[in-house]
């Protein structure tokens, strides 16, 4: 009870504002003040990475010089956070409570992080980071309590449009002045993997001087990181975009993956395309849990020109090559069905 009242009139001290911040918001907050309670949510890893790093560097200018690092993972027992917000610094210092949580529900822990939120303990401050939120989290009593007791960053992926401004921004920040197409190239190369972005420009400022860097130069330096998965792989075709489905196609390769892994996800495709054409012929609507993306339904509108029956039969043909039932390579196969999935027909056949 005697710390339920410390906590409380520490709360008080506060406002109960609605603070929701960004990444690019967060920096200019944390120049005005600095929170008792922070949640770092999102699925981008090197952007969430960088916020928390961002708000423990202004706890530690601010005197918070000790920390508690917990990792929340099956069977975490919340009782040592809250043993720890209990007790005191043996120095009497100001301490960082650092909770991990990639799962981004706490179960039982739930009502601890908020009631460490709504009322702080003297001295500490609680950063919580774990990954995207469901849905229904969103609304749970001890997100809000962030949102209005302390503050909530929510990291939001850099779409593929935005990614060549990130990389010239980031680029510049290292004395690097990048030209639109290099920024281009670099975008495509590591598209879907900031992380690998970031490597790519950290190793050009190690091997270049500051300075304007064009395409060519680019070039010469940076090696292909793209991680792409199976999933953009198949939106791709769906969308009518070969160019960058077979691109996807080659980057799988090139790590690795398995080839009936992406035979898979492409069968899912066209086995999704097949039913939302048959359910068209027929006049039935989807039940609204099953309402096609949007790729499906740009495949949909060029189904007149896309040949659903040679789709089958070179998923099929993809089959036995991967199983050694028919010669040839699978991977050309595979490229085959993509393109014409994607509706290109100019494609040499595979053997």
């Amino acid at each position: 009870m005697r710390h339920a009242r410390q906590w409380r009139g520490a709360a008080s001290l506060g406002t109960l504002a609605l603070v929701k911040l960004s990444a690019d918001s967060l920096s200019s907050h944390l120049a005005r003040e600095l929170k008792s309670a922070y949640l770092v949510t999102g699925d981008e890893p090197l952007l969430a990475a960088e916020a928390a790093d961002a708000i423990r560097r202004r706890a530690r200018e601010s005197g918070y010089t000790e920390r508690r690092v917990f990792f929340v993972e099956r069977g975490f027992d919340w009782n040592n956070l809250r043993a720890e917000s209990q007790s005191l610094s043996l120095f009497a210092e100001r301490r960082v409570l650092d909770v991990r949580m990639p799962g981004g529900k706490p179960g039982d822990g739930a009502e601890l992080l908020q009631a460490l939120t709504e009322n702080p303990p003297p001295d500490q401050l609680l950063l919580v980071s774990c990954g995207k939120l469901e849905r229904q989290t969103l609304q749970s009593g001890w997100v809000k309590a962030f949102e209005q007791s302390g503050a909530w960053v929510q990291i939001w992926p850099i779409d593929t449009d935005r990614l060549p401004d990130w990389i010239a921004a980031r680029m510049r920040s290292r004395g690097l002045v990048a030209d639109p197409a290099a920024a281009a190239l670099l975008a495509e190369r590591a598209e879907g993997n900031l992380l690998a972005a970031q490597q790519e420009i950290d190793k050009l400022a190690l091997l270049v001087k500051p300075g304007p860097v064009d395409a060519a130069m680019l070039s010469q330096v940076v090696a292909d990181s793209a991680r792409f998965d199976v999933f953009q792989l198949g939106d791709a075709a769906l969308r009518g975009d070969a160019r960058r489905a077979l691109r996807i196609l080659d980057g799988l390769r090139g790590e690795g993956v398995e080839a009936t892994l992406v035979l898979w996800a492409v069968n899912r495709e066209v086995r999704a395309l097949r039913q939302h054409l048959s359910q068209e012929r027929s006049g039935r609507s989807p039940p609204a849990w099953q309402r096609p993306h949007p790729a499906l339904l740009a495949a949909a509108q060029r189904a007149r020109n896309l040949p659903v029956g040679e789709l089958v039969r070179l998923a099929v043909r993809a089959d036995r090559t991967i199983k050694g039932r028919n010669a040839g390579d699978p991977w050309d196969v595979l490229a085959l069905l993509i393109a014409r999935l994607a509706g290109v027909r100019s494609l040499p056949d595979a053997a």
